[in-house]
């Protein structure tokens, strides 16, 4: 009909994830889209997306491991776009783990694959905002803008993620930094820290990096840049810059600091991402 925007076939799968492999119970956390080239079955066009809204998924399992999930993520959308054989399901079941189920295919009409994912995220996946409930806030906030700005510019999935302290000091360190990549002799960590509602992220991370650095430059011949991205004072201190909300933030700052570490605010990441753009050559 005309004036009507034109939708094309697709299918889609919803991916569930479930604590307990041999249990029934799960909760969607991502979908699946994709559709037929016209120049043979085994070329497909497709888009993967998680949640990135990971509350309810802490509710239904407190011991939810989402960084690993979103590493897993990372490992899907790499494997679907280099998959010159069109091999869905290799790919699938190489990268999800036991407890991430996938639907069985189902048709789907969709103006374009990217309106098509957001659709079956809001159906299915992400519940719809309820007025006056509360956004992500601390660590979580920051990690998803810092996500955001490096998925916005296209190496998220070029980059390294929980990256384990332990593999450059030693075994019982349970520390990961968030993301890292290497361009040339530096490797360039980011770690999001809150310095909301206390300090102890900014004082552990400040503890671990002369270790971590030496570590680096003794298994990786490389230097170490590590960066912690903390929210701008005014999230902290408020517009009257509360002398004792002002005084813990320079303290973390300050600590960090001491210890080598860059420290930027998520209002920084869009240039943080430009340059991770330009020394991977995206």
């Amino acid at each position: 009909m005309s004036g009507e925007n034109q939708r094309h076939q697709c299918k889609y799968q919803l991916i569930g994830y479930a604590p307990h492999s041999l249990r029934e119970e799960f909760i969607q956390i991502g979908a699946l889209i994709w559709q037929e080239n016209s120049d043979g079955p085994g070329n497909k066009q497709m888009e993967l997306r998680f949640t990135r809204d990971w509350r309810r998924v802490r509710c239904f399992d407190p011991d939810a491991d989402v960084a690993l999930l979103e590493s897993i993520e990372s490992e899907l959308r790499h494997g679907l776009n280099n998959d010159p054989d069109g091999k869905l399901k290799r790919i699938i079941d190489e990268a999800l783990s036991n407890n991430l189920r996938m639907s069985t295919p189902k048709a789907y009409e969709a103006e374009s694959l990217p309106a098509g994912i957001e659709e079956l995220m809001r159906m299915y996946v992400d519940p719809p905002k309820r007025e006056g409930s509360s956004r992500l806030s601390g660590r979580a906030a920051i990690h998803n803008k810092m996500r955001a700005e490096f998925e916005h510019v296209g190496v998220w999935d070029l980059m390294r993620k929980r990256i384990p302290v332990s593999d450059y000091t030693r075994p019982g360190d349970t520390l990961r930094i968030d993301a890292g990549y290497r361009p040339n002799g530096v490797i360039r960590m980011f770690h999001a820290v809150s310095l909301e509602p206390d300090l102890d992220l900014a004082k552990v991370l400040a503890f671990s990096a002369a270790g971590l650095r030496s570590g680096v430059e003794r298994m990786e011949q490389a230097n170490l840049q590590l960066t912690a991205i903390v929210e701008p004072i005014s999230k902290i201190a408020g517009e009257d810059r509360d002398a004792e909300r002002l005084a813990m933030y320079r303290f973390g700052v300050e600590t960090m600091e001491e210890a080598q570490i860059r420290v930027l605010t998520t209002a920084d990441l869009n240039r943080v991402a430009e340059t991770a753009r330009l020394e991977l050559r995206v």
